[in-house]
C-alpha cells in the first residue's frame, strides 16, 4: 500500500473545477514530483491533499487511512506537512520562533528535533536570533522547510521550493531535498524548474489542464521526446 494515494481526484475552488479524474501515488520514502505547464493544476493537487480546496469527487489515503476533506490540523498529526510556495514564514518572529511554531500541536518543542534541524540548516543556528524578515530569499525557504519538520513527518510536500531563489542557490536547495528524502522522509514536489526535478526524483507525474498526462520514473520523462519538446523546453 502507498503511503500516499490519490484515485479519481475532482478538485477546486468554490464551483471552478480545476482537477479532474486525478491519480496519483507515494510510496514510503520516495521523491515525487509534479511537473507541467502554468495552470495545469499542480498546485491545486497539493492543496487539496492538505484540505484547502473545494473537494469534489475521489479519495485521498495516507498511510491506510482516507483523509479525504479532513482539515490541516487533522492531516498534520498523521504525519504529512505542507510547505506553500508564497507566505510561508511568519516575517515578524525570529528563525528561532518560527521553528518552535512547527511543533505547535505537541505539548512543548521537541529540542532533539530542534537540534536536527540546526543540523541540516547550519545557517539557521547561526541566526536564530534574526527576524525571518531580514534573512535572504534562500535562508526563508530553510526556514519554511525547517519549521515542517519540526514534526519528523513521514510526508513532506514542498510547492515551488525554488522560487525566487537565486540561480546559484537553486541546487543547493535541490542537494538539501535529497538530503532529506535521503534521511526517509517521503517528498511529492512541485517545481518549476522541471528538467532538475527530474534528474533528482525517483518518479514524476506530467499534469495538463488538471488531468494527468504522463507517469514514469524521472529519468525516462526526460528521455520522453514528446515531454521534453512540449513541457521541457526541448
Amino acid at each position: 500500500m502507498s503511503l500516499l494515494e490519490i484515485e479519481a481526484l475532482d478538485a477546486g475552488y468554490g464551483d471552478l473545477q480545476i482537477l479532474e479524474d486525478v491519480d496519483l501515488a507515494v510510496e514510503d520514502g520516495e521523491y515525487v514530483t509534479i511537473v507541467g505547464p502554468n495552470g495545469a493544476g499542480k498546485s491545486t493537487v497539493m492543496k487539496t491533499i492538505f484540505g484547502l480546496t473545494s473537494h469534489m469527487g475521489g479519495t485521498i489515503t495516507f498511510d491506510g487511512e482516507e483523509i479525504t476533506g479532513l482539515r490541516p490540523d487533522q492531516i498534520i498529526r498523521r504525519g504529512a506537512v505542507y510547505v506553500p510556495q508564497n507566505d510561508n514564514t511568519f516575517p515578524s518572529l525570529t528563525v528561532r520562533e518560527n521553528l518552535e511554531m512547527g511543533a505547535y500541536i505537541l505539548e512543548e518543542v521537541p529540542q532533539d528535533q530542534l537540534e536536527k534541524v540546526y543540523d541540516r540548516f547550519p545557517i539557521l543556528r547561526e541566526r536564530e536570533a534574526q527576524t525571518v524578515g531580514s534573512l535572504s530569499g534562500g535562508q526563508q525557504q530553510m526556514v519554511a522547510m525547517g519549521r515542517a519538520l519540526m514534526l519528523d513527518p513521514d510526508l513532506l510536500l514542498l510547492d515551488e521550493p525554488s522560487a525566487g531563489l537565486a540561480p546559484d542557490l537553486v541546487v543547493e536547495m535541490f542537494d538539501r531535498i535529497d538530503a532529506i528524502n535521503d534521511g526517509g522522509t517521503a517528498i511529492l514536489m512541485v517545481e518549476q524548474n522541471a528538467k532538475e526535478a527530474l534528474r533528482r526524483c525517483d518518479r514524476g507525474y506530467v499534469l495538463v489542464q488538471g488531468q494527468n498526462r504522463f507517469v514514469d520514473t524521472g529519468q525516462a520523462l526526460l528521455d520522453n521526446e514528446e515531454v521534453r519538446r512540449e513541457f521541457l523546453g526541448g
